[in-house]
Formats: structure tokens, sequence, C-alpha cells
């Protein structure tokens, strides 16, 4: 992800490349904590089956919307995402 070709295809789609210095990998940490929380609670599961590529990614869609809307989160006071961020509003 540090190559000029690389640099170049992100800018050339109009999105921010976001990178740490080499050996800090502070930005993508929250993410591969929320990739990993994914995989586990929904990807992994013992019934999870996903037909088509439509359907994984209907899942993925349905987890999103359970984890920010419904998914109690200790390190926020137990509450989920979305009302955590509304009470700083």
């Amino acid at each position: 992800y540090t190559s000029r070709g690389f640099k170049a295809i992100v800018e050339a789609h109009g999105l921010d490349h976001s990178m740490s210095r080499v050996s800090r990998c502070l930005d993508n940490g929250p993410m591969e904590g929320f990739f990993g929380t994914l995989k586990c609670e929904e990807y992994y599961l013992p019934d999870s089956f996903y037909a088509t590529y439509e359907d994984l990614v209907d899942a993925i869609r349905r987890y999103i919307g359970f984890y920010n809307h419904q998914r109690y989160q200790e390190h926020l006071n137990g509450l989920t995402p979305i009302e955590y961020r509304n009470q700083a509003a």
C-alpha cells in the first residue's frame, strides 16, 4: 500500500489514502477489530451458508445494521454505536 502505483490508483478514484508511518498500524486498528467481530459473529457461525455472492453481501449489510443499531458495546458505556454518537450530537 505504500507503492506509488497504488497511491495513483487511490487518487485517480478520488479517495483519500490514509496511512500511518511504517510500523504504526493505528489507522487500521478499528476496522480490523470490526472485521474480526463480523467474522466471529456472522461469517464463521456453523449455520452460516452463502449460496451466492449476493447472499454474502446481504448478510454483511444486515450485520452492519445490527452492529450499529442493536449491538450494545461495553466500551461505549453499554450503548449501541448510533446511540453513543447521538449522545454527542
